[in-house]
């Protein structure tokens, strides 16, 4: 299994912007799976987006057009640009890895897919 961390969480007010990092070790990065994930208090695990090894990407309706998904294959890094943030994306932000295989290549944004997961930063979006 690969190592995830994550950091770049914080508080910031609405419309403000954040970039989270996820760093990954223990394996080969660039041929796995990646995807961010995202719980509040009191809600389930949702999956925010995801990154295929080509780059491909997918988005939940609540994020698309504000938040960017991308990876550094160089530097076994996974980024998360949020911009234009707003209360109900408060939450904490948990990254998630997989080696290729059905499950993330056809649901990339479900919570089963994923076996490796990051402790989580919080992000905390004030009105």
């Amino acid at each position: 299994q690969v190592q995830l961390a994550e950091s770049g969480g914080g508080s910031v007010e609405a419309g403000g912007s954040l970039k989270l990092s996820c760093v990954a070790s223990g394996h080969i990065y660039s041929s796995y799976y990646m995807a961010w994930f995202r719980q509040a208090a009191g809600n389930r695990r949702e999956g925010i987006a995801a990154i295929d090894t080509n780059e491909r990407t997918s988005y939940a309706a609540s994020v698309k057009g504000r938040f960017t998904i991308s990876r550094d294959d160089a530097k076994n890094t996974l980024y998360l640009e949020m911009n234009s943030l707003k209360p109900e994306d408060t939450a904490m932000y948990y990254c998630a890895a997989e080696p290729p295989g059905e499950l993330p290549r056809d649901f990339p944004l479900m919570v089963a897919a994923y076996n490796s997961w990051g402790q989580g930063t919080q992000v905390t979006v004030s009105s």
